[in-house]
């Protein structure tokens, strides 16, 4: 009887219950409502259970329905993992490899891999999308882009596979021109507040309602880091931004960097993030290996002590970071 079991149905299964609706489930499948509840009905038939009680406006799961869907989920799962598997075996190498990168990652340091990746694979194609907060995500869930450094939210869809990479390093700042760089530290936050703030914006709905780490009253907000990196220079306001970027500026007396009585400095997670159905391929593969090395410590790289998940927090505390708290403040 089970024979007559398929991951369509599954599907049909998991999208009724994640959108509360037959009708909505049709849409987000791109079928119409009667081929919905067609292979719902058809599912309850090959188990012999009923998976809803239809008697309320919308549908509920039974308590068989409620079990039926975690075994559901795992099926779908597994079954998305050989085929990404299968996928990696054919193909082998990629024929073009995209990444969606974090604003926030240090480019020199992405640089280097990709230069080492083009002598080890003169053939490859490679797109690199530069994103803000949800905008990576986005370029997966679209199929835009093969392989995601970015930071994690705080829950992610059962759709991606992560893994910490790196810490980078962040810290309050403002041109040596503006107001703050005069005031007497450590600044507290009732100042702070008094003075724009530079933030950067989500190009996406993904991060909607998203406020972490803003404090200021007036705001000005930029969906490209350079942009208000320009912003930040010419003294509109503060902001924090990721050390590397700053470090020079800082050093030629443009920039200053702010000592805040909550704290000065935090660390701003990157993981790698792909799609269950989609694993990197040997040449994504043989890029993480390569960006894992360079932001490991010495110790790390040599094999002289030291795990890997510590060398990696290291790589950012390394680069200037005073404090081990983690915002998403930006």
């Amino acid at each position: 009887m089970l024979d007559r079991l398929t991951l369509d149905q599954l599907r049909m299964l998991i999208a009724v219950v994640d959108d509360g609706s037959f009708s909505a489930a049709g849409r987000r499948l791109l079928r119409a409502q009667s081929a919905i509840s067609q292979g719902i009905q058809a599912l309850e038939s090959t188990l012999g259970l009923a998976l809803f009680d239809r008697s309320a406006k919308s549908p509920v799961l039974t308590e068989a329905g409620k079990a039926i869907l975690v075994d559901a989920r795992q099926l779908i799962r597994d079954a998305e993992a050989l085929r990404g598997r299968a996928a990696a075996i054919v193909n082998h190498i990629e024929p073009e490899l995209t990444l969606a990168v974090e604003v926030m990652f240090p480019l020199p340091v992405l640089t280097q891999s990709l230069h080492a990746l083009e002598k080890k694979y003169p053939q490859l194609n490679v797109s690199v999308f530069t994103e803000v907060l949800g905008g990576g995500e986005q370029r997966l869930r679209e199929d835009a882009a093969r392989l995601g450094l970015f930071a994690p939210r705080a829950s992610w869809s059962e759709d991606f596979v992560t893994a910490p990479l790196t810490d980078v390093a962040m810290i309050p700042v403002v041109s040596v021109d503006h107001p703050l760089a005069t005031a007497k530290s450590p600044i507290g936050r009732e100042v702070l507040e008094r003075h724009t703030q530079l933030v950067l914006t989500d190009r996406t709905q993904l991060t909607a309602g998203f406020s972490g780490g803003v404090i200021g009253r007036r705001i000005w907000r930029f969906a490209d880091i350079a942009a208000r990196l320009e912003f930040l220079l010419a003294g509109f306001g503060w902001c924090n931004m990721p050390l590397h970027m700053v470090e020079p500026h800082i050093a030629r007396g443009t920039l200053k960097r702010l000592r805040t009585a909550q704290d000065d400095g935090w660390l701003f997670p990157i993981h790698v993030v792909h799609r269950r159905d989609r694993p990197p391929g040997r040449a994504g593969a043989w890029l993480l290996d390569d960006l894992r090395r360079r932001l490991a410590p010495p110790a790390a790289r040599t094999g002289r002590g030291g795990n890997f998940q510590g060398a990696i927090k290291h790589a950012g505390k390394r680069a200037g970071a005073k404090s081990g708290k983690k915002s998403k403040g930006r």
